[in-house]
């Protein structure tokens, strides 16, 4: 394959790093500040502009039009328009933007051994289904099969667990085994901490309706990454 130097770059192209390396070149993608978060966000199907700010409340509008149209351009993002009756502008992934997942999973599994990381700030409802795959313990998951739904902040997902694995998505919830709702961080304790379900479901931090057993079994099978020990 012949290789060619690429010239006549619009500035919005610019190298960053002047590095013929495909990191460098994924860093210029998607490395720009929020860039990489918008795509998390996209991971479960397509998103309104609103959607998009409410998941990431620290984003200001300006600077979310800047970047999905720079996402737009590299081909990671296209707008589409749902059909009746909502008639809204969405942004989805390209099929070649999707295949960014292992990118984010494997990102944020690598930064969660950091003694750094503070499960009380924001936790997005998508950042929260996407842990689930991230950080599912396949050990413990033995020949359990269920459908869990998660009401979260006023949207329905579901998670599926099935031969050893997990499948999650941004889907009704009305025909699962058992559904669990409440505020996203009220899950870390459960999921990642060692609180029983039982006990924040008698807090009051979380509701659960449907197969209590079934519920309480999945609320056990993911595990936080130990902890890199820094040199002091």
């Amino acid at each position: 394959m012949k290789l060619e130097k690429v010239t006549g770059i619009e500035a919005r192209d610019r190298k960053w790093y002047d590095d013929a390396c495909g990191t460098a070149l994924g860093m210029e993608l998607v490395g720009e500040r929020w860039s990489l978060l918008i795509v998390r966000e996209l991971l479960l199907g397509p998103r309104r502009f609103g959607d998009l700010r409410a998941g990431l409340p620290g984003i200001s509008a300006n600077v979310l039009t800047q970047r999905l149209e720079g996402l737009a351009a590299a081909g990671i993002i296209v707008h589409e328009h749902l059909p009746p009756p909502a008639r809204a502008q969405v942004y989805a992934l390209t099929v070649w933007g999707r295949e960014c997942e292992p990118v984010v999973l494997g990102l944020g599994r690598w930064a969660l051994r950091s003694p750094r990381h503070d499960p009380m700030l924001h936790f997005s409802p998508t950042a929260l289904m996407l842990s689930l795959k991230m950080l599912l313990v396949h050990a413990r998951v033995g020949n359990l099969a269920a459908s869990i739904g998660l009401h979260l902040r006023g949207e329905d997902y579901l998670a599926k667990i099935a031969n050893g694995g997990i499948q999650v998505s941004r889907a009704p919830v009305v025909d699962a085994d058992a559904v669990l709702a409440g505020e996203t961080n009220a899950f870390l304790p459960i999921f990642y901490g060692g609180l029983p379900l039982e006990q924040a479901v008698a807090s009051g931090a979380l509701t659960v309706t449907g197969d209590v057993d079934r519920a309480t079994r999945f609320s056990t099978l993911f595990a936080l990454p130990e902890k890199v020990v820094l040199a002091a």
